[in-house]
């Protein structure tokens, strides 16, 4: 406890009770993995494709379902983790744009949080050979020189997978792959078995454990009749007993669809940006039609330091990160 006296001196004493904290870092981890892949920029001259280097280019993949075709659009994101200060504005935006709950400390500490968009870290040792270490690895590290760790931060969302896990577990069609790419929500459909969560590699999904919008043991601005006026109009608030995730802005997509309609004309690229998209200070995060050659986003994903996290199980996200390129550590 800290007091200050009319003479503005400084006391310090402690304190009685005990304060939990509650931390979302470590909730959904999935360490271990190739999740991040990293180079030195002298590394990256040599050979650009040296730490990026796709599963499929080396692998032999198998199918076990049919191909069909996406004549349409192809909705995909591609996020630079060059560019990725890990700031979390893009969760911020998201939290806005798609009224998701702010469920509180207690919550959160129950791993109940409902971000449909997180940031993951990932830690790096500098000891010439850029190795990534795992959190807990480091914290055991004797002797360590912290000023030898550095960050490397992750946007992590539904990746929309054209092979999605979630979708051949659900009994109920509750979560669906459109003919654009993107992994659907029936929410009056999903009555919440959670095998779609526990079938998801990547654990961004989120279950509805009460009814956050107008549940009173919520103190926020989603159960006030006047504070619910904030809420967006365009995205339903989901009920206790759902699952939610990621739906890539669908009212952003519609609407930019029905603007195009209205104005007799094609979309174009551009017309369409994803609410975490806008909000990047850093513009690390690329969205676009991945059926138009000459979008930003397909230009981006023929980048040579695009990869897919989890690529070698075939689920085949359809978002690309590209690969962080370090000055920090020797060839």
């Amino acid at each position: 406890m800290v007091q200050f006296s009319s003479h503005q001196k400084l006391s310090v004493s402690k304190a009685s009770g005990i304060y939990e904290l509650a931390q979302t870092q470590t909730h959904h981890t999935i360490e271990g993995r190739n999740i991040i892949r990293e180079t030195s920029f002298a590394n990256y001259l040599k050979d650009p494709n040296s730490e990026s280097g796709r599963f499929a280019d080396t692998h032999q993949t198998y199918d076990l379902w049919n191909k069909f075709e996406q004549p349409g659009h192809r909705w995909v994101m591609a996020i630079d983790l060059n560019a990725c200060t890990g700031c979390g504005a893009c969760i911020v935006a998201c939290n806005v744009e798609n009224n998701v709950p702010v469920v509180g400390r207690d919550e959160v500490r129950r791993r109940r949080e409902m971000h449909w968009l997180r940031i993951d870290r990932y830690y790096t040792l500098n000891t010439g050979e850029g190795k990534l270490t795992e959190e807990k690895e480091i914290a055991k590290a004797e002797g360590l020189d912290y000023e030898d760790v550095t960050v490397v931060h992750q946007p992590m969302l539904c990746q929309h997978c054209e092979h999605a896990p979630c979708e051949t577990v659900c009994p109920v069609l509750a979560t669906v792959h459109s003919s654009e790419g993107l992994n659907h929500m029936a929410y009056n459909r999903c009555f919440g078995t959670r095998y779609c969560a526990n079938n998801c590699p990547y654990k961004v999904r989120r279950f509805n454990w009460f009814n956050y919008w107008n549940d009173s043991r919520f103190d926020n601005y989603l159960n006030n009749e006047f504070t619910q006026l904030v809420l967006n109009p365009d995205v339903t608030t989901r009920s206790r007993g759902v699952m939610e995730k990621c739906s890539m802005c669908i009212q952003r997509i519609q609407a930019g669809k029905l603007q195009a309609k209205v104005e007799n004309r094609r979309v174009k690229d551009g017309d369409i940006q994803m609410a975490c998209q806008a909000a990047c200070s850093a513009n690390a995060i690329i969205f676009g039609d991945a059926n138009d050659p000459e979008s930003e986003v397909s230009k981006a994903l023929r980048n040579e330091r695009i990869y897919y996290v989890l690529e070698e199980i075939n689920v085949q996200p359809n978002i690309g990160y590209m690969t962080k390129v370090r000055n920090t550590f020797e060839a």
